[in-house]
């Protein structure tokens, strides 16, 4: 993303807690700052992508925290999968500095934030988003304005979370086919084809031929996710049953060692717990 912005000809700098991922930005005519708290000081527009809700309140909201180096007036563009929660606890502290606040996460994999086509989501002051539309273009493909509060959040949360259904959904689905004699391939090849085809499954069926759950998206990340969604839902009185039962399947995986694999793992997991087994490349029932 911050590539994009260099190819785009911004003025940017950049730092990074693991200071060799800056170096090709370096070379694309970004300039390094020593260190956030630098960087938070001299930007006109800041924007963060963090790990998690813990990290986000580490960089962010610390008594060291880059909020309390920002210049009055300046935007944060805050792109974590993060709960809406520590979100409301950024927008507080923001407000009470005189900052402008964007909730900004972004959809779409690594192969489209390296091709500039993500969708932004975002929420927050309107004039803010208004005023970097520019910067936002320059990375992604579409931009949404969805409102003046946490509603980005929940919307990335929502998008998550049908993302890991797809994932569950496949691997029922193979399952049931597998053990009723159908051909992995050609199955994953109809359903391609079919109605229920999505650019997420299209993307995914390769790597299904192949069983190649190199992570694009980690099964750890998706459970992070999960419990990010399990607790907008219990905030907001609404009831989640199949997301209840999808995040027991991550907890299955990460048992089972594969926590930093793909998340369309689910797909073994779901055919293992149908009683099959891999022979000579192709399942058969135990």
């Amino acid at each position: 993303m911050a590539q994009n912005l260099c190819r785009a000809n911004m003025r940017l700098t950049v730092f990074n807690r693991s200071a060799e991922k800056s170096e090709k930005l370096v070379k694309a005519g970004a300039v390094k700052a020593p260190n956030a708290s630098v960087l938070a000081a001299q930007s006109d527009v800041l924007f963060t992508m963090l790990s998690d809700d813990a990290a986000l309140r580490q960089v962010l909201l610390s008594e060291v925290g880059v909020l309390n180096q920002m210049r009055k007036g300046a935007i944060l563009v805050e792109m974590s999968t993060v709960s809406p929660g520590i979100s409301y606890e950024i927008s507080e502290q923001a407000n009470a500095l005189g900052l402008r606040y964007l909730r900004a996460p972004v959809s779409g994999s690594v192969a489209l934030a390296e091709a500039g086509t993500l969708t932004v989501l975002a929420s927050g002051p309107k004039p803010a988003f208004d005023e970097i539309s520019e910067v936002l273009g320059a990375m992604s493909a579409r931009q949404f304005y969805v409102g003046d509060g946490e509603q980005a959040r929940v919307l990335k949360l929502s998008i998550n979370m049908m993302v890991g259904f797809s994932a569950a959904m496949m691997g029922e689905a193979m399952a049931l086919g597998l053990k009723n004699g159908l051909d992995r391939n050609t199955m994953l090849d109809v359903i391609g084809a079919s109605a229920v085809a999505s650019p997420l499954i299209g993307y995914k069926l390769d790597a299904l031929k192949e069983r190649n759950y190199a992570p694009a998206f980690e099964v750890s990340q998706m459970a992070k996710d999960f419990d990010l969604i399990l607790q907008a839902g219990r905030g907001s009185a609404t009831p989640m049953p199949l997301a209840a039962q999808v995040r027991e399947g991550w907890s299955e995986l990460i048992a089972d060692g594969s926590g930093e694999e793909d998340f369309f793992k689910f797909v073994e997991l779901a055919t293992q717990r149908a009683g099959l087994t891999l022979t000579d490349g192709s399942e058969a029932a135990t």
